[in-house]
């Protein structure tokens, strides 16, 4: 057998594999357990990359790993691997996770689920005594969440190369905290080089974060891919003056030049629709006092799209809006881009053993894009990957209401499970 295949088997009276399922009601159990380990008064969760909280939650995953007889392996910038032996131990891992830390404001399921349901599958398999021939990894990354240091999804992509050890090593918070000696305050600094060892498949289990499940009432979203992202700061140069002796039509109001932009941003995604996304969600105005006409205005821009060309254009498009205003008001505008997330389209093969193990298990389904960055999306640059959506109520996500149902995060579940099986079955066509 290749050191790429990978075929299920289970030695003592296994259960059909297709008839395997997961304890809905101990993996919600399981959810509401960490939720607790920095739970707020309005029931979310403030769990902060690399804080005493954190490491509560990492002790717990790694106590449950362990009683399911995984092997524990920590990484240099944090990422834990637990790790449930194969057969062949030679063979490149099938693999799943997300993230535990959250936004100050959080919820119970973001990244938290992904996490756990990984940590469901090993326990079904380990009650059921279904062994793989090649082993299987629950990884939780470090950082997702960017809310204490930046940049974000940082585990992953120290992981998958996007940027250097060295560099998120040195990264600092607010009070000016290194994150070197956060991973060593928390004792989660491991001594094992991070590089991107050989991934079979990586699959991710997430609530979709957006309305778009629900509102089509359908159980499961097989993620095509996730949006390219370009950030930027924009700052428009007026001049300051009076607000009372100041015609209107002498003012060089940097405000109100910035307010045409916001709606440019607008109708720049629009024009890219489905899948074109603008925002603008920070505004810094100088001087800021009432009775002063803005002199300078910055803004942040986040554009989105699916696909480089429409991303690309969206950018000349931003880009042409500045020129023109500024042209038009006799102003400076200066554009920065600081962020830079090329559209990452996931493998065809384990997009399809998504889709496939819903439709085995007769849940409802519909392919969909993810607006939102994940651990994935960098694992993918290394590994063929794949995630599952479930519905979140009302699409709220980032916010302590954030809420999930049961039913639906055991199906996703179930179909992590079977889209695993059917990876690791996917060379050779059976179970052995």
């Amino acid at each position: 057998m290749q050191a790429h295949e990978l075929t299920a088997i289970a030695p003592q009276h296994p259960p059909a594999l297709a008839d395997l399922r997961v304890d809905g009601p101990r993996l919600w159990d399981s959810l509401m357990q960490l939720a607790k380990i920095g739970g707020t008064p309005k029931g979310g969760v403030c769990r902060l990359a690399l804080t005493e909280l954190d490491r509560e939650g990492r002790d717990l995953f790694v106590a449950w790993a362990k009683e399911i007889g995984c092997t524990i392996r920590v990484d240099a910038i944090g990422n834990i691997f637990a790790r449930r032996a194969g057969l062949r131990d030679d063979l490149p891992p099938v693999m799943t996770g997300s993230h535990i830390d959250t936004q100050p404001t959080g919820g119970k399921f973001d990244g938290n689920y992904g996490v756990l349901a990984g940590l469901e599958v090993l326990r079904t398999l380990a009650a059921a005594n279904v062994y793989t021939d090649a082993p299987l990894e629950v990884v939780v990354w470090t950082n997702e969440e960017g809310s204490r240091f930046v940049p974000v999804m940082m585990g992953s992509g120290v992981f998958s190369g996007a940027f250097t050890l060295e560099h998120a090593l040195a990264q600092r918070d607010r009070e000016g905290i290194a994150v070197s000696d956060a991973l060593a305050a928390i004792g989660y600094n491991g001594a094992e080089m991070v590089a991107p060892h050989a991934v079979g498949a990586y699959f991710e289990a997430h609530i979709e974060q957006g309305p778009v499940l629900e509102a089509n009432e359908t159980t499961i979203g097989v993620v095509q891919g996730a949006l390219g992202q370009r950030w930027y700061d924009v700052t428009v140069h007026g001049m300051e003056a009076h607000a009372g002796p100041t015609p209107m039509e002498l003012r060089r109001d940097a405000l109100l030049v910035a307010a045409d932009l916001i709606h440019a941003v607008n109708r720049i995604a629009l024009d890219h629709a489905p899948h074109g996304h603008g925002t603008v969600g920070w505004v810094d105005v100088h001087p800021n006092s009432r009775n002063v006409i803005p002199g300078r205005v910055t803004l942040t821009v986040d554009l989105r799209a699916a696909d480089d060309a429409s991303l690309s254009a969206m950018d000349a498009a931003l880009r042409d809006a500045c020129a023109q205003a500024g042209a038009k008001k006799s102003m400076t505008i200066d554009v920065e881009q600081v962020v830079y997330f090329a559209p990452q389209p996931f493998e065809p093969s384990m997009v399809a053993a998504v889709r496939q193990g819903a439709d085995a298990l007769g849940l409802s389904s519909m392919d969909v894009i993810s607006g939102a960055g994940h651990d994935a999306v960098y694992v993918a640059r290394v590994a063929p990957a794949a995630m599952i959506f479930v519905p979140c109520k009302d699409g709220i996500s980032h916010n302590e209401i954030e809420d999930a149902r049961a039913d639906h995060l055991e199906a996703g579940c179930n179909v992590l499970l079977q889209a695993m099986l059917r990876a690791a079955q996917a060379v050779e066509g059976a179970a052995s």
